[in-house]
């Protein structure tokens, strides 16, 4: 059988591989925002808009590339997303002014969302019994990226300026990506697809929602879970500033909030694989609710480590849960579509939650209600996964894998 071969994980492997270079457009453009500033002499608002334009990339790239994956295979997806990004960070280094960078970060942003839905779509085809690790392991990709570029870029940062580092970016995405997109050649016999698409149709007739009704759910629940993990994710530092403990201990927090989210994605990946996707994605919906109440009474430094630490833990598992619950209950040779469109809905909520909390802050002169707001959208959430959940007509059936 072709599902957890020894393949599967030489192609887990090579997929993780091609998650953690592909994810850097994403964090790249954080980690030279000062330097563009300096440079450009913009404002923090305008040296900002190379990001948001990523994000907005970042969202239609899952949505566009999950459909590439379902029609072409991976191989067309990934060299689609080497030339995306290898040709944006090259062109965006030459690029003289900030506006041209913003435009130019459109490509980059499209080519990193082809490096993550579409990538976990693909290995869920891979993986039965072990579907869940699997899928996140190469979330965990995302990450990993984010913890180890802006570390390595620093020093050239420092020394060189952002230019050159878009540059090396640019060769780096090039020549990992496009030999490495050649091992993803082999498309899932049609035979192992029949097998797994008998297997979610069985799991698709223990609940009472429709294929497409399920998704819309899903990608609602997206963005409320969104909404309320940005909160600390997106303004953690400045919270740490308007506390008095200054950005680099905000920076500090966000770097352990990731890495708790990577011991997060692969514990719940496991949790996943012997309880279902849906029931491991309330759990941490669940959890990350409780912690974000945690920050509400938190404001000593000790205080905020552990409920930074604590919300890491309970929130990495989220979203690769979702591509788990996709490729449980819908047919497999529309993963990649139906993941594109959850996932693009939870960047949705991301950035609608980043921007709310700034505004919420704004307008109160501090974070408790912001805090409160994204209580409300986790509320949302669970839910509408509790509703899944709860809604199995066969709690105890799993689909029986030969």
């Amino acid at each position: 059988m072709v599902f957890d071969s020894r393949y599967s994980w030489i192609r887990l492997a090579i997929t993780l591989v091609i998650s953690i270079v592909g994810n850097v457009g994403l964090w790249a453009v954080i980690v030279v925002l000062p330097s563009m500033e300096a440079e450009f002499g913009t404002s923090r608002s305008v040296s900002s808009l190379p990001y948001t334009v990523t994000m907005a990339g970042y969202a239609f790239g899952n949505l566009l590339f999950g459909r590439v994956v379902d029609r072409f295979g991976l191989t067309i997806c990934v060299l689609g997303a080497a030339a995306l990004v290898g040709g944006g960070f090259l062109l965006a280094a030459a690029a003289p002014s900030i506006a041209l960078v913003s435009a130019i970060q459109l490509m980059i942003g499209l080519g990193t969302g082809a490096c993550f839905g579409p990538l976990m779509a693909d290995i869920s085809q891979w993986f039965m019994r072990r579907r869940g690790i699997a899928v996140a392991i190469v979330a965990s990709g995302n990450y990993l990226s984010g913890a180890i570029w802006p570390w390595l870029l620093s020093d050239i940062l420092a020394a060189e300026g952002w230019r050159p580092v878009y540059t090396i970016l640019a060769a780096l995405a090039v020549a990992v990506m496009v030999p490495f997109s050649l091992a993803f050649r082999r498309r899932v016999p049609e035979e192992a697809q029949s097998h797994a698409a008998a297997t979610a149709a069985f799991a698709a007739r223990a609940t009472t929602f429709q294929p497409a009704a399920l998704m819309w759910m899903l990608a609602l629940a997206g963005i409320g879970c969104c909404v309320a993990m940005s909160m600390p994710q997106v303004h953690i530092v400045a919270l740490c500033g308007d506390l008095g403990y200054g950005p680099a201990v905000g920076a500090e927090m966000l770097s352990i909030m990731l890495l708790c989210g990577v011991v997060s994605r692969v514990a719940s990946g496991f949790i996943a694989d012997r309880i279902g996707g849906a029931a491991t994605l309330l759990i941490g919906s669940t959890l990350q609710c409780l912690a974000l109440i945690a920050f509400l009474p938190a404001s000593g430094l000790a205080s905020l480590y552990a409920v930074t630490f604590l919300f890491g833990l309970s929130q990495g598992g989220i979203v690769p849960s979702y591509a788990i619950v996709v490729r449980e209950y819908m047919p497999p040779k529309e993963a990649g579509t139906r993941t594109g469109i959850v996932i693009f809905a939870t960047i949705v909520g991301m950035a609608l939650g980043g921007w709310l909390s700034g505004a919420i802050h704004d307008a109160t002169g501090g974070y408790r209600w912001a805090f409160l707001n994204g209580i409300a959208f986790n509320l949302m959430n669970i839910a509408i996964i509790g509703l899944i959940v709860f809604s199995n007509r066969r709690p105890g059936a799993r689909p029986v894998v030969a």
